[in-house]
């Protein structure tokens, strides 16, 4: 089944296809990417994808969802899928692009470790949640300021929560 993914401001449909422990992923008319599974369960998944100079990179991802959408965190990094019998949430991708920053599932406030206010670099760890036994960082979409932060450590979200703001610097 395709699946429609929210990247930046393009809507990207994506294919996956698994056998056995191979999966294929295409998006749009890209290459296919073929991957070893090598876990999928509580949450999480883990593949094993081969790399064009030889050998192999393994990729970690807490996977969520509420029966409509997924949220997949990699690296930090979350991206919402929602199946193609549906449309992408109004204002799913624009919310990314205006850099609210969401908790991809429930979870605990571990760190925080930038202030409201700061200037913040595209990739720059905002602040580390834990869930599942599994820490997730929430990085910067872009540079920008930190405008607001919502959320101390300790502190318990939910899905979905808004745990703050960055956003662009004027140029």
């Amino acid at each position: 089944m395709p699946w429609y993914l929210q990247h930046k401001d393009k809507l990207l449909t994506l294919e996956m296809q698994q056998r056995g422990q191979t999966v294929t992923l295409q998006v749009e008319d890209g290459p296919a990417l073929t991957a070893e599974l090598v876990h999928a369960g509580d949450g999480s998944l883990t593949l094993r994808l081969p790399l064009p100079e030889g050998g192999f990179r393994t990729l970690r991802a807490t996977v969520s969802g509420n029966g409509k959408e997924r949220w997949v965190t990699i690296a930090g990094q979350t991206w919402v899928f929602t199946p193609s019998a549906g449309r992408p949430r109004r204002g799913a991708g624009s919310e990314q692009s205006a850099g609210v920053l969401r908790a991809p599932m429930p979870g605990q406030v571990r760190a925080v470790q930038a202030a409201e206010g700061d200037g913040v670099t595209k990739g720059q760890t905002i602040l580390v949640l834990e869930a599942m036994k599994m820490e997730i960082r929430i990085q910067a979409p872009f540079d920008g300021t930190l405008s607001s932060l919502k959320v101390t450590a300790g502190q318990t979200v939910e899905r979905e929560e808004v745990l703050g703001e960055v956003v662009k610097n004027e140029k």
